[in-house]
């Protein structure tokens, strides 16, 4: 299970987990930068749902494992919610819900992070979105304008 990317969280605080104390977000990009590492335990479902078509061997399983460990904790009435934390068992978060002992769970839709999901698991199906924007001229132009050559440009 993995998905780092700019996402919601429980609060901006510090709170010991498993004897360490940890520092917590509520919105950040989380993931790695030259010279920090943000990463307190949120996972966003949309990172995973977003590289299906790049990386579907590691991305689907991870998708599959988030629904069947997580349930209707993280998945509801449209699909996955935004972000969640398991290691975070036993607070009052300030934004989403505790399930406790299991983990913090967002409880936001948001189409930001809904539309990677569809959108490039129906890409990853027929390569409607590849498709399409290969026939779009303006993307076509605006790609040769900024250097990209070779590959379907080339064609």
């Amino acid at each position: 299970i993995w998905g780092l990317t700019a996402g919601g969280g429980p609060f901006d605080t510090t709170f010991v987990v498993n004897g360490r104390s940890r520092l917590f977000w509520t919105y950040t990009a989380r993931g790695a930068a030259a010279g920090e590492i943000r990463d307190d335990g949120t996972i966003s479902p949309t990172a995973a749902g977003g590289s299906v078509p790049f990386a579907p061997e590691i991305a689907i399983p991870a998708l599959i494992a988030m629904r069947e460990k997580y349930g209707d904790n993280l998945f509801s009435t449209y699909g996955f919610l935004d972000d969640f934390n398991p290691t975070l068992i036993a607070a009052t978060p300030k934004y989403g819900r505790l399930a406790p002992g299991i983990g913090w769970f967002d409880t936001d839709y948001l189409g930001i992070d809904q539309g990677p999901i569809i959108a490039m698991i129906e890409n990853y199906r027929s390569d409607l979105i590849w498709k399409t924007m290969r026939k779009n001229p303006y993307i076509v132009a605006g790609l040769k304008k900024a250097g990209f050559t070779g590959g379907w440009l080339g064609n």
